[in-house]
């Protein structure tokens, strides 16, 4: 018999007949068993009611560090560059009033309209059509479309196009049209529009529209 034979032998004598109602006397190795099965059932049922919710806790709780270091570190960079941002909101809230004060408010278009006339007079033109449509509201101006027939000279009708262009108040030609028509005169028809921004009486009865219809769809 060799000495692994004597051995679980032995282990086997110190595993039978124990008295489980007095653990105190059992052999070492029972003993030493019990408490190896009972650490690792506590630690089994620390982590599946306890650990593995902290474990996620935790790794959220990262995930969220991480998101607010970098939110922290971009809120920096903004402190530090805010008076550039303040420089250059600055800008553009010139440029922005600088490009609305070139559109009319509803007084001036009847003047602006006139000037547009004028325009097409001064340079020769014969006037066929000059027809104002309905305006089309947008955010905070309205778009006024012209329709224009007029007949001149090759020349003349670049010279107005470009007195148009270059008027204090914005002004566009679109959709122009190009013909021939008698003793070498041309015919150019086109859609002007010019801009105007709305007063406080039309913005605020957009407003009480654009509310209205919102609480029809809630409905």
């Amino acid at each position: 018999m060799n000495l692994k034979e004597i051995d679980f032998e032995r282990l086997g004598r110190d595993f039978r007949g124990l008295d489980p109602n007095d653990p105190g006397v059992w052999p070492m190795a029972p003993k030493v068993a019990v408490f190896i099965g009972l650490f690792v059932a506590t630690v089994a049922a620390a982590w599946w009611f306890d650990w593995r919710d902290q474990l996620d806790t935790l790794a959220r709780a990262e995930k969220e560090e991480v998101t607010l270091r970098e939110q922290w570190v971009s809120k920096k960079r903004q402190a530090v560059n805010l008076d550039e941002h303040k420089r250059q909101l600055e800008e553009i809230d010139r440029q922005f009033g600088a490009l609305l004060r070139q559109l009319p408010n509803r007084a001036e278009m009847d003047s602006l309209l006139a000037e547009i006339n004028q325009a097409g007079l001064g340079r020769g033109l014969q006037f066929e059509l000059f027809k104002p449509g309905n305006d089309v509201v947008r955010d905070f101006y309205a778009e006024m479309p012209i329709e224009i027939r007029v007949i001149g000279g090759y020349h003349d009708l670049g010279a107005f196009a470009s007195d148009v262009a270059k008027m204090p108040r914005i002004v566009t030609l679109n959709n122009i049209a190009i013909e021939g028509v008698r003793g070498g005169q041309l015919k150019l028809e086109a859609r002007a529009v010019t801009y105007r921004y709305l007063d406080e009486e039309e913005l605020a009865k957009r407003n009480q529209a654009a509310q209205q219809a919102q609480r029809g769809r809630r409905r």
